[in-house]
């Protein structure tokens, strides 16, 4: 290939036995050691020219024995690093080293990690080891290290792919909305440029009936043996319970999505197969279809630019919705049209996460969420929410009663988590559902967590670990909690649809001096919902399976402003601090009014041609 010829041309002819691409990037290996050793400013040459990343590697018949490898690295890995474990991918002459506290084996300037690569010759790969065990890093971690001669060939293949000559008679940049357009839910987008087709985010949509749940993939445009590549902006199943569904149908292109996003949008996966199949409904995908989407995964961090397709280049910058979430920059030919897919995302400061990136260079068309995107939904300034919620917690403990507080597993419960406790909270935390193995996740990643908290973590002060926080992991611990009043349970489901947090609510049902505390967006149609517009009954399961309603006598409130979305003031703040002001803007993710509103409102104040398309429209962009 052209990419391949140029690279090896432009090294010296006797150092390089081969050249093969792994993706986006181009590998050289060698069998000459001094070359290896010393080609660092030879390679940063060779990348200024190609504008591609290049990795040199040693051909592994010249590698140091594996056993002699772990003694060299713990000879000169500080032993605070607590190393816990060091495996090989030989294949790709890759060593992988499992610690605490990654950076002492990376080093100040990456010095430890130059003199791991230059004495052993193999190429370290550096991962954290969480602070709460996850056995869902533990699995994706094991799958990606596991079937290595799969991912080289994989990988391999993407690349060829990237990089072919790829002839069409397509000559317009467009895209069409197959969900989420006009609603909220199963969010998905297929782009279309000359050269490629990229599927931009693939939710279902909760509480749907039939096809409604999943993205229209019935349109005449949509062929996934087409698609050159998914994209996801983060993990919410809204924008990602999808995407094991096309795996297995047999897709077998690349998932572009963060390392964070990819671990939490395997434990939603994974916990939706299990609550379909205990609930007697049919899940869209297997086991199986996860794991395919786990073997088809390149996980890309913040910043890294990476080609996806023959004319589409692609980078993750920071959403601020959740751990990992991302506004994909799509940079289509060279230099046709740039695209920012901005959703969800946050562009205020909360207490986990910074804003939302914006110093995007070049942006024509902005695709932005609508979610509090109407005229009013203006939400409480952060510390007055945060006010407010520690008031009606604290009356609760007064009165030694127990706070509900239903809530997603992930982001809104860990928000709810840092808040209490960094407003000196001194009672029993509760955490109920999946929360915990999520903040297991949360615990791998501190450097996608906003500045503060990194900066308490790595000064020892990690507060997923603060001893308020205990785990309920089965029936007779959440019975054990009941008893321990006061306290504050935060328990999934978020919107009242089954989950252990309506145990505690059949439980605590009656009690006047108990609080249920809702903190995220209830969905039309949801017991969340039906309770927040006055109902003050919920049906409860009696013995013999008859089914009967319990009156609420439980206080129930709502805290407006922990929200990780944006509201309609920082929607049309996030637009105006972006470094390039787009072209044309196009809102999505929304109630139909809503969508409306922000189009209007966006016009009004930028000047900015603005749409607010429904499902199954096409808009071209160039």
């Amino acid at each position: 290939m052209e990419i391949l010829e140029k690279v090896k041309s432009l090294l010296p002819p006797k150092a390089v036995t081969r050249v093969e691409l792994e993706g986006s990037e181009v590998i050289v290996y060698t069998k000459d050691q001094e070359f290896f050793r010393k080609s660092d400013e030879t390679i940063r040459d060779v990348v200024r020219e190609v504008k591609k990343r290049i990795e040199i590697r040693l051909e592994k018949n010249l590698l140091m024995d594996e056993e002699k490898v772990k003694e060299k690295i713990h000879e000169i890995v500080p032993q605070e690093a607590n190393i816990k474990d060091i495996y090989f991918e030989p294949e790709r002459s890759i060593v992988v080293i499992a610690a605490e506290k990654p950076g002492l084996v990376i080093g100040k300037g990456g010095e430890t990690f130059r003199n791991i690569r230059s004495e052993t010759y193999w190429i370290p790969r550096i991962e954290r080891v969480p602070a709460i065990k996850s056995d869902i890093v533990d699995t994706i971690r094991k799958v990606m290290h596991s079937e290595v001669k799969f991912r080289k060939e994989f990988l391999n293949k993407v690349g060829e792919t990237i990089f072919s000559d790829r002839k069409s008679n397509r000559d317009w940049v467009r895209i069409i909305g197959l969900g989420g357009w006009k609603e909220v839910g199963r969010s998905a987008a297929l782009l279309e440029t000359p050269k490629s087709k990229v599927l931009i985010d693939c939710g279902i949509k909760a509480g749907a009936q039939n096809s409604e749940v999943y993205p229209i993939f019935g349109t005449k445009e949509f062929d996934y043996n087409e698609l050159d590549a998914i994209v996801i902006s983060h993990s919410h199943m809204d924008h990602v319970g999808a995407v094991p569904m096309l795996y297995e149908y047999g897709f077998n292109g690349p998932l572009y999505i963060t390392t964070p996003a990819l671990d939490l949008a395997t434990l939603l996966w994974f916990d939706y197969v299990d609550v379909m199949q205990k609930n007697m409904g049919t899940p869209l995908y297997t086991v199986r279809g996860i794991k395919e989407a786990i073997r088809h995964a390149i996980p890309l961090e913040y910043g890294e630019v990476s080609d996806v397709a023959p004319d589409v280049r692609l980078t993750m910058q920071n959403g601020g919705h959740i751990l990992g979430s991302a506004l994909p920059h799509f940079h289509v030919g060279e230099g046709m049209h740039n695209i920012v897919y901005a959703l969800d995302q946050k562009f205020g400061k909360t207490t986990l996460l910074d804003p939302a990136y914006t110093d995007f260079q070049r942006v024509e068309t902005l695709i932005i969420e609508s979610t509090y995107g109407g005229a009013h939904d203006i939400m409480p300034h952060r510390a007055y929410t945060e006010k407010e919620l520690m008031d009606i917690v604290n009356k609760t403990m007064e009165k030694r009663g127990v706070v509900i507080i239903p809530s997603f597993a992930v982001e809104r419960a860990q928000e709810v988590m840092a808040v209490l406790i960094e407003n000196g909270f001194e009672y029993p935390i509760y955490l109920d559902g999946m929360i915990w193995d999520a903040n297991g996740i949360f615990t791998a990643y501190p450097e996608y967590l906003g500045r503060n908290v990194q900066k308490q973590i790595f000064q020892g002060e990690n507060p997923f670990l603060n001893k308020a926080f205990k785990r309920i992991a089965s029936q007779q611990e959440r019975e054990k909690a009941w008893e321990d009043k006061p306290c504050v349970i935060v328990s999934t489901s978020g919107m009242l649809i089954g989950g252990p947090v309506m145990e505690h609510l059949r439980h605590f049902a009656e009690d006047p001096n108990s609080t249920l505390l809702f903190v995220g967006y209830q969905a039309e149609g949801s017991m969340g919902r039906r309770l927040q517009n006055g109902w003050r009954e919920i049906p409860v399961k009696a013995e013999g399976g008859k089914t009967v309603n319990v009156q609420l006598k439980i206080n129930i409130e709502t805290i407006e402003g922990l929200s990780a979305h944006s509201d309609r003031n920082q929607l049309l703040a996030f637009i105006g601090r972006l470094s390039s002001r787009p072209d044309r803007t196009i809102c999505v993710h929304g109630d139909p009014q809503k969508t409306m509103e922000l189009a209007r409102g966006i016009n009004q104040v930028f000047r900015i041609p603005t749409d607010a398309p429904m499902n199954l429209e096409s808009l071209r962009l160039k």
